[in-house]
């Protein structure tokens, strides 16, 4: 408190030295340039000096140099030059309405640094109500993103159980249906319209357990955590052109390794969409899929000839819209594990570039393969 009064003490001390200096120089001056500019001289110079005070250093040094100002003037102007009658009477004026003037100019410098103090203050409160404000957007963020993160992990893990589901359960039941109808089959071979539609019959049941184990693989390949993501990726990839008709060049070194579950999972279900956009918009009868590692990260590449993304969605992409439920994944999963995802797009086909930090994988990432 004793240090706060100090210093504003001295800044005002500094202001009145200042003002009063400032004008003084500012007579001295037109005292010097009188004989040759006459008593004019005086105020044209005393006048701005006034008006600088006033400015700039507050009302109690702007008054005090006015009253030395008007003090300087009535001695030079009426006391140090014996003069009588009207010419003493016009100088008086002069000094007197010099006064008003200066009063005047105080008047207007005082309400307009009032109007900037009540401007600076209410900048202040707002800044600090911005300044909450964004403290709790960060906040709310923050919990989307670990929301995010969370219901993406609670997807994985539930389209596991429903892989592991249609194989165990659905699987086995059709294969025991398949074998009743084979029995059933072999008894009535005599009726051979029975046996034709059994027949019949049993090429369904294989069609739809054939069905039913590709969307168990597709939801979950049992390959991504007994093989690993190079395995489990070739698998797909050969699938996926055998049923889009797409051709696609794989590049995956023969010694890839494991990664942690989250990163495989992240990297095989980019692929999966990727590979899924091509299909349904790009129109690209060939694709290219680049695979690689080095010790602290992994390049995911994925080009098509297709015919592009069209510019109002690539724009929307580029500035963090809302450009769709699959690129908005394959980003989320990559910006939750520490990685990248870039896009570029034009008339000549689109690359998507994925990069992810590598970590060594731990025994508990893949324990639940022998589960």
């Amino acid at each position: 408190m004793k240090s706060t009064y100090s210093l504003t003490h001295t800044n005002r001390a500094m202001s009145f030295t200042i003002a009063l200096t400032a004008v003084a120089c500012a007579g001295a001056v037109g005292h010097f340039l009188e004989p040759r500019l006459g008593q004019a001289a005086l105020y044209v110079f005393v006048f701005p000096a006034v008006v600088f005070s006033a400015l700039c250093c507050g009302i109690g040094p702007s008054i005090a140099s006015s009253l030395l100002a008007a003090a300087g003037l009535a001695y030079w102007a009426i006391v140090s030059v014996p003069i009588h009658g009207a010419v003493f009477a016009w100088r008086v004026l002069g000094v007197l309405a010099f006064l008003a003037a200066c009063a005047l100019i105080i008047a207007l410098a005082e309400g307009h640094r009032r109007e900037n103090e009540s401007l600076r203050i209410a900048r202040g409160e707002l800044e600090l109500r911005v300044q909450e404000r964004t403290a709790e957007l960060d906040v709310a963020n923050q919990g989307l993103s670990n929301l995010t993160a969370r219901l993406m992990h609670l997807q994985d893990e539930e389209r596991r159980r429903i892989a592991r589901e249609l194989h165990d359960s659905i699987g086995q039941m059709l294969a025991a249906l398949t074998m009743n109808l084979t029995s059933a089959e072999s008894d009535i071979e005599r009726l051979q319209n029975a046996a034709r539609n059994i027949a019949e019959s049993k090429s369904i049941i294989e069609e739809m357990n054939q069905e039913v184990r590709t969307i168990s693989y597709l939801l979950h390949p049992p390959l991504l955590d007994e093989a690993g993501l190079s395995s489990a990726i070739r698998w797909y990839v050969d699938g996926f052109s055998e049923r889009s008709k797409v051709q696609i060049e794989l590049d995956i070194p023969d010694h890839f390794g494991r990664l942690p579950q989250e990163t495989e999972t992240a990297v095989f279900r980019t692929v999966q969409e990727c590979l899924t956009n091509i299909h349904r918009h790009s129109g690209s009868p060939v694709a290219q899929i680049a695979l690689s590692r080095s010790e602290d990260e992994v390049q995911l590449k994925v080009q098509d000839a297709g015919r592009g993304i069209p510019t109002e969605k690539l724009n929307e992409i580029a500035s963090a819209g809302a450009p769709g439920v699959g690129i908005r994944g394959m980003r989320e999963r990559m910006r939750q594990l520490g990685g990248s995802l870039e896009i570029q797009s034009s008339e000549k086909g689109t690359t998507v570039e994925a990069r992810l930090p590598v970590t060594s994988p731990t025994a508990a990432d893949h324990s639940q393969v022998a589960a």
